[in-house]
Order: C-alpha cells, then structure tokens, then sequence
C-alpha cells in the first residue's frame, strides 16, 4: 500500500511577499530619518548641504533609493513568476550595489575632510566617525557579495540580500531622534551607538520571518548575529590608535 505523499501547505501572501514587504518598511524608516534632507534639502540635524559636496550627498541618495526600490521590486517579481526579469534587474541592482560602495565611501572621506572645525559627532571627532559610515559601507559590500555568490540558493540569498538593505539604512534610523531618545545613556547606547535600534530592527525582522514561515531561518540567523557584532565591533574601534591610523591613510 502507497503511502500518502505529505504536500507543503502553499505560501501565504505574506510568505510570498515578506521581504518585499519588510523592505517596503526599510524605505518608510529611510525617509524618516533623511526628512530633512528629502524635504528640506539640509543634512541631519539642520545644518545645509556642505557646498564641495553637495553633487556627492545626492547622487549617493539617487543611488540608495534606486537599490531600496529595487530590493522591494525584486522578491515581488519571483513572487509573481518573473524569473528572467528578475535576473535581467539582478544585474543593474549589482551595479547600483558597487556604485553605492564607491560612494559611500568617498563621501565619507569626503565629509571628514569638510567636517567644520570643532564638528563633534556625540563624543567622537569626525575623523573617529568616519568608522561609522566605513564600516557600514564594508558590511553592505559583505552581504551583497555573498548574496550574488548564493543567489541560486533561494532560502540563503533572500535572507543576505535583504540584511544588505538593513545595514545601508542604518544611517537612516540613527536619526529617528525619538527612538535614539529612548535609549540616550544606557548600556545599548555604549554597546552599539547609534546603530542599536537597526540592530532592534534587525531582530524585529527576524522574528516576524520566523512566526510567517513557521520556521526558523538559520541563514537569517548567522547574518544577523553577523550584523549585530560588526556594528559592536565599529562603536569599539572608533576611538583606537588602530582606526585613527587607518583614517588616517584614507584622508591623506
């Protein structure tokens, strides 16, 4: 007698369109925390756009909101049976990926070096915050490559991929000034700076994987951690000997 053949309880929309969805929050969380600079044209927290690099500042957030809308088209797209367009734009989304790599980290320089005399970022001169947008930069640049590397490994791209997203907005949610509010003076705020609430995020994201897929996601997982221990890791070299050499070779 044949045994009856277990079927796989068909994805819900919300399964289908998780990531599309979860991104889709990720751009809302950009345009909170770029206000100023979307509609208002001044860089956080209401100085104006430094004139020598203006052009920088926007073509950087040209090529960020090309990749958001991207990252919230492009599981829509498999979602929908668009396989081949999907890798046609796999393509111009890895493109717009090394752009904002090369970008972001000239702009980082480029705005230490312009950084007003006397600028302090919290407790830490603009040279020692160039940690920040370096290391964010470096690990979006990690998790793209290794998503294009495993991209025909469906359960691990997605989840790659989308951690790419999550750390390049981390910039954006440091300055949703009443969630930094929240956490001003505590342990989470030594531990990881400005990047605790992406990290927040981050775990938000994958518990809610988790509860729509009835599974836990161990691709997910490793990236996360992966993701919580670097921004640790950029909030303890900021103020060392080490970071201020490497700073210091990149602005000379």
């Amino acid at each position: 007698m044949n045994k009856p053949i277990a079927k796989t309880p068909p994805k819900t929309d919300a399964g289908r369109y998780f990531y599309s969805i979860a991104t889709m929050l990720l751009l809302g969380m950009v345009v909170v925390g770029f206000q100023l600079f979307y509609f208002h044209s001044r860089m956080y927290p209401g100085r104006p756009l430094t004139p020598p690099i203006k052009t920088l500042i926007i073509t950087h957030s040209v090529a960020m909101s090309l990749w958001m809308l991207l990252a919230i088209g492009q599981p829509w797209l498999i979602a929908g049976g668009h396989r081949r367009l999907h890798m046609t734009l796999g393509k111009v989304a890895a493109v717009i990926a090394a752009c904002l790599v090369v970008l972001g980290g000239k702009l980082a320089v480029a705005a230490a070096k312009v950084a007003p005399p006397g600028l302090m970022y919290g407790p830490f001169t603009p040279k020692q915050f160039m940690a920040v947008p370096i290391g964010v930069i470096t690990l979006f640049a990690l998790f793209v490559i290794a998503g294009v590397a495993w991209r025909k490994r469906p359960d691990i791209h997605k989840p790659l991929m989308f951690l790419a997203s999550l750390a390049a907005v981390a910039a954006a949610i440091a300055r949703i000034d009443f969630l930094n509010h929240l956490y001003a003076g505590t342990l989470w705020q030594k531990l990881f700076g400005d990047f605790f609430f992406t990290v927040v995020a981050g775990g938000i994201f994958f518990g809610a994987k988790c509860l729509v897929f009835r599974k836990f996601d161990r691709w997910f997982a490793m990236g996360y951690v992966l993701l919580a221990l670097w921004y640790l890791l950029i909030v303890r070299l900021m103020p060392t000997p080490w970071w201020d050499g490497v700073a210091s070779f990149l602005l000379r």
